[in-house]
């Protein structure tokens, strides 16, 4: 570990600090309708898509209608995109890489597909070998947006559940989704990739480019509309990268800054809203004392990740690999590294990125040492309450108060009240089924894996007789549950031979498990969190007393924190054991 290394990380966490509060201020009156400084650009836009939809804003919705518009939405959002994606042999700006694109298998693209409109954004293709311009923009970069949206407007509707005191309705979910896109991502967006523009990210719509480097061999340089994809890709934590090794490439991640403004991108809108929701319950407390939790288990997730990465694996000393291939002089972990981010800047990227949604990489993750590769395990298997993805996190985060709530009340004999409303058995049922699903759907898809032959061959074959091995079937499915799309790289799609005919390619095994997966753990867990919205809303509200837990002081967040590792703890560790941990404690190289 060096000064500067740590110099990064704190600067970092001091720039989110700052702007975090600036942010969910904003969108706090951006949620309870009052004017910004947007209003006049955007009021007109807003009020014309109102009419085009035939919606009323001002008529708001029950949880049952706010969940049934989000899951109509969601279903046309999913034809749209499938339908984009199977249609590239005739979509214009095509053949720019020297190739005619064709549609991928039906299967790759039902994967494709399920990821992107859940923003997971898991990538089975290589973005500038396989998909057009046209697809890149109409189809993912608009699905980056949409996806994005839905995760926050669930959060600002669990808010309004919360604080509600008066009625059952929790918003309307087609003006959430206006105000979101118009007044939330678009600006941010925009301003993004300009900035990212102004770093070398480039953004056109130019012929690949054919070279010869200075060893003569000629080669392809992929180009495109790369700084718009990127500016959402981060700021809506999807992840998805427009060239195949994502954010470890030049185009969509040129130098530090650009490594640093990404990475602050990813969790601006996560740790906004936390502040966001302070705003609207009318509590600044209760907000610090969900911001110092999430804080709290992001900064020891980046502690022992920078550490591990920094020190190397036991391997990596016993065969006295010191050499600026896989370290660097104090015998840090440099493979799989690129040299312009160093070993501060992949591990706090790879931090950013698996305790969000976002997924996106600037290094190889099955590159890392056992201890550093178990960081994104323990930071998926927290089911994205560390921030999380924008909206997933704070709802998800709620759900995790609630059931603190219930918990302390029992231990110390007080009625389980939030906010002056009691938790009681309808709400806990709700909370504890919510925050099931993403863990059950990612140990039973990880099962079915590895217990069927499909599952097994999509493991590397050098990996497949060690930890690694589990630990790629594992990550993967952990991954898509949690909705992040990151991966170990050797985890691969499997096509099976179909019945009868040998030769033929049949159904791709990991495409169709993981798109199942990702879109049961994404929809699954909305449903119960707009339930508890509909349950708390228009609770009556109890006076303060003696009797009444306090949630915003130190002694509570220390309890939310218990309760995640615990619950986390409980849930994985069995599983860990058998992948990362192992790993690590052992003397062999796994690769």
């Amino acid at each position: 570990m060096t000064v500067n290394g740590w110099l990064q990380i704190l600067v970092f966490c001091a720039v989110l600090i700052a702007i975090a509060p600036l942010l969910g201020g904003y969108m706090a009156k951006v949620y309870t309708g009052r004017r910004v400084f947007l209003t006049r650009v955007v009021a007109l836009p807003e009020r014309l898509l109102y009419r085009a939809m035939g919606v009323d804003p001002k008529r708001e919705q029950d949880w049952k209608s706010y969940a049934k518009s989000l899951i109509i939405f969601s279903l046309a959002g999913w034809l749209i995109l499938y339908l984009v994606l199977r249609t590239q042999s005739i979509q214009p700006w095509n053949n720019y890489g020297g190739v005619a694109f064709h549609a991928a298998p039906w299967n790759v693209t039902f994967n494709t597909t399920s990821s992107f409109l859940t923003n997971t954004n898991w990538q089975y293709y290589g973005g500038e070998t396989t998909l057009t311009y046209f697809s890149q923009m109409v189809g993912l970069t608009v699905q980056n947006f949409a996806s994005a949206a839905v995760g926050i407007v669930v959060a600002i509707a669990l808010i309004r559940g919360i604080a509600n005191r008066t009625s059952s309705n929790i918003g309307n979910f087609y003006s959430d989704m206006v105000r979101t896109i118009l007044y939330v991502l678009l600006p941010l967006a925009f301003i993004s990739a300009l900035v990212l523009m102004s770093q070398g990210v480039i953004d056109n719509l130019s012929h690949y480019v054919s070279v010869h480097g200075i060893s003569g061999i000629a080669q392809t340089i992929a180009m495109g509309p790369v700084a718009g994809q990127e500016a959402i890709k981060e700021l809506g934590t999807n992840g998805g990268g427009f060239f195949n090794v994502n954010s470890a490439h030049p185009f969509e991640n040129p130098n530090g800054f650009t490594n640093f403004y990404e990475m602050l991108l990813v969790l601006a809108i996560p740790a906004g809203l936390v502040f966001t929701y302070g705003k609207m319950v009318g509590s600044r407390r209760q907000a610090l004392a969900v911001f110092a939790t999430m804080f709290v288990l992001f900064f020891a997730a980046v502690t022992v990740a920078y550490a591990a990465e920094a020190h190397g694996s036991p391997a990596q000393h016993a065969a006295g690999l010191h050499t600026q291939v896989v370290a660097d002089s104090t015998g840090g972990n440099l493979e799989g590294k690129e040299q312009r981010f160093g070993i501060a800047g992949s591990a706090l990227f790879d931090v950013v990125t698996t305790v969000t949604s976002c997924g996106a990489v600037n290094s190889s993750i099955e590159s890392f040492t056992g201890l550093g590769g178990a960081v994104p395990f323990a930071n998926l298997s927290a089911s994205e309450v560390i921030f999380g993805g924008v909206g997933t996190g704070l709802y998800s985060i709620l759900l995790y108060v609630l059931l603190a709530v219930f918990l302390g009340g029992l231990m110390v004999g007080r009625t389980p009240e939030y906010l002056g409303k009691k938790i009681e058995a309808r709400e806990i049922k709700l909370v504890a089924l919510g925050l099931l699903i993403t863990p059950l759907t990612a140990l039973f898809s990880t099962a079915l894996a590895t217990a069927s032959a499909a599952g097994r061959a999509s493991i590397s074959t050098v990996a497949a007789g060690g930890p690694q091995g589990f630990s790629e079937t594992f990550y993967a499915y952990l991954s898509q549950a949690n909705n992040n799309g990151s991966a170990f790289a050797g985890y691969t799609g499997f096509i099976q031979p179909a019945a009868g005919n040998a030769g033929s390619h049949g159904v791709t095994f990991a495409d169709l498990l993981g798109g199942f997966t990702a879109l049961f753990a994404r929809y699954a867990p909305i449903l119960f969190a707009l339930a508890v919205a509909g349950a708390l809303a228009g609770k009556r509200v109890s006076p303060v007393g003696l009797g009444t837990m306090r949630t915003d002081n130190a002694t509570f967040v220390v309890l939310l924190i218990g309760v995640i590792i615990l619950v986390g703890a409980l849930t994985f560790f069995p599983a860990l054991l058998l992948g990362p941990v192992v790993q690590a404690l052992t003397g062999h190289l796994y690769h």
